[in-house]
């Protein structure tokens, strides 16, 4: 008889949290490894021993969170490409100058780009559906997501430089497009990259495993035997 489940995000015990997570790793397909080259689903091992979940509940969740992720993204890309596919065919678009029209190709051929990467992890998806391949799922959708948010910084900065250059002129537009890329780099990459180095805002371990009062549950464990003992465990 099968013993009844804990509260969801609750472990009984890291013996318990073990059971699971080699249960999934046995569904796999004959031959698949836990590690393989850029598909290694060492960190998904690692957190699913921290949070207390198997390892199908964290790709589950990282699924998720990139999709939400990609529809906040691909909202803004819409609006500006289709802003940018209907602009070529207004009366004063045949009045730009050649640098004008040059940054708009370098807008619209950026926006083109950001839309394919941003929708390919959908296709990609379609592709392996059903095939227990979440693991390279979250990579790949990662990688694309990644490089489709860094093809948007040119095409918003381009865009932004073609309309002040129209409306206020010249020097008026770069400096506005200019200011503009400057601020993606600075809160899209900079920023997040020195706080991953500087190891700011990382959850305590040892208090998320604190014992629930009245339960006799904890929140999460941390394998004294792990073998991956004494490296900093990853909470995605």
């Amino acid at each position: 008889m099968q013993a009844p489940r804990p509260p969801l995000g609750f472990a009984p015990s890291a013996a318990g949290n073990l059971v699971c997570m080699k249960a999934s790793l046995r569904s796999r397909p004959p031959g698949s490894t836990a590690s393989s080259g850029l598909f290694d689903t060492s960190a998904a091992l690692q957190t699913a021993e921290s949070r207390g979940e198997t390892v199908d509940q964290v790709l589950d969740r990282n699924v998720a969170e990139l999709l939400q992720e990609l529809r906040v993204a691909f909202t803004g890309v819409q609006i500006l490409f289709a802003f940018l596919l209907g602009m070529a065919f207004t009366q004063r678009f045949t009045q730009l100058q050649a640098f004008d029209l040059a940054v708009y190709i370098v807008a619209l051929l950026s926006t083109a780009m950001a839309t394919m990467l941003l929708i390919a992890p959908v296709s990609f998806h379609r592709i392996v559906f059903r095939k227990r391949q979440k693991a390279a799922l979250v990579v790949v959708a990662d990688r694309l997501l990644v490089i489709g948010l860094a093809m948007l910084v040119p095409a918003i900065s381009c865009s932004v430089l073609l309309i002040i250059d129209v409306v206020l002129g010249r020097w008026a537009g770069i400096v506005c497009g200019s200011v503009t890329a400057l601020i993606g780099l600075l809160t899209w990459y900079v920023l997040p990259l020195a706080i991953r180095r500087g190891g700011h805002g990382v959850t305590d371990v040892e208090n998320d495993a604190r014992p629930v009062p009245g339960t006799g549950l904890t929140r999460g464990f941390e394998p004294r035997h792990s073998p991956h003992a004494g490296r900093p465990w990853s909470r995605d």
